[in-house]
């Protein structure tokens, strides 16, 4: 009986294997990935004492435990072991994230992933395998995207390390992204991207802004130099979000249109308007006003704005009216309402 038990366990773990061998082979990569940069990122206590290091980078180093120190001190943010350690990437990125979408729908693919749920991007350590999938994805028709990002949320699962390239950031901009992905790391709503993605990016500039100007103060260059580059960030976002509200009327009106070619004219006539109007906005930063002459986006780009920006209003109107610009008693609040995982 025992015997017939055992087999039978072992026919079913066998069956479950054979159906997730994809899921577990990715799996395996992406741990191998990780836990390549965990192995060898160096604690930071360690770099700072070392003379073979930089001053400029055991500046920046002791900036980010500053940043660190105070979103968990001053913000409330979850206390872990991250952004103690750093990752020399030489220069070099280090996850590919693969984006897809429907080409006349600002619908996402979604992967889904055990634990985290339905998640709308999936990222890789090799490049060969992610332009596998970007190359499998647009041959089903998607409209696919790629993009490096400087920094990732792991989770709880790993000890999160700075990477190098993130020392290469202003400071405001730097403070901000330490403080979006602790954010990840102390509330997280499985099946949920784009509201922890728009949480961690209110919470992020708001702490980023507190930061600097209890360190600094509201006058300092500091301050100021980032609220001119998040005001022409913010400026671009919004620009994109309109857009995405014009293409997503667009596609509402050819929904039932059977010629794909005329689908597809109307379409790139209306990212060329997009991206054309882009001259229309003072920008502080030179910089923006190049993105016209870029390649035209397709669906993805415009996602990512709503995946991170879309509920913005609404975490504002919450942040103002409840909380009073409390930033601490708002964090809080989404900390006790959605514990981590």
């Amino acid at each position: 009986m025992i015997k017939k038990l055992f087999l039978l366990i072992l026919g079913v773990v066998f069956i479950w294997l054979l159906f997730n061998y994809d899921l577990i082979t990715y799996a395996l990569k992406q741990a191998k990935g990780q836990l390549t940069i965990v192995w060898n990122a160096e604690p930071v206590d360690e770099l700072l004492k070392s003379p073979a290091v930089a001053d400029s980078v055991k500046e920046k180093l002791r900036y980010i435990g500053q940043v660190r120190k105070y979103a968990i001190e001053s913000l409330g943010l979850n206390n872990t072991d991250n952004y103690t350690t750093l990752y020399d990437q030489k220069g070099e990125p280090l996850l590919w994230v693969v984006t897809a979408c429907q080409p006349y729908k600002l619908e996402a693919k979604e992967w889904d992933f055990p634990i985290v749920g339905k998640m709308p991007y999936k990222g890789f350590f090799v490049q060969e395998d992610a332009n596998e999938e970007y190359k499998r994805l647009q041959d089903q028709g998607y409209d696919v995207g790629m993009r490096n990002p400087g920094g990732w949320s792991t989770l709880g699962w790993f000890k999160d390390p700075i990477l190098s390239n993130m020392l290469n950031k202003s400071k405001g901009d730097l403070a901000e992204l330490i403080i979006h992905e602790m954010v990840h790391a102390t509330v997280f709503v499985k099946d949920s991207v784009d509201f922890n993605e728009n949480l961690a990016s209110f919470i992020g500039e708001r702490g980023a802004f507190k930061f600097l100007e209890d360190t600094y103060g509201k006058n300092s260059q500091e301050y100021l130099t980032y609220d001119h580059d998040l005001s022409d960030e913010r400026a671009y976002i919004a620009h994109f979000l309109k857009g995405a509200d014009a293409l997503e009327n667009l596609y509402s009106e050819i929904d039932t249109e059977p010629d794909t070619t005329v689908k597809s004219a109307k379409k790139r006539e209306l990212m060329e308007n997009i991206m054309a109007s882009l001259d229309t906005i003072q920008f502080y930063d030179s910089v923006y006003n190049n993105f016209q002459s870029r390649p035209l986006p397709n669906n993805t780009y415009f996602m990512s704005f709503l995946r991170y920006r879309s509920k913005q209003d609404n975490l504002l109107n919450l942040f103002d009216k409840k909380f009073n610009k409390d930033l601490t008693g708002f964090i809080l609040y989404f900390k006790e309402k959605h514990p981590f995982l």
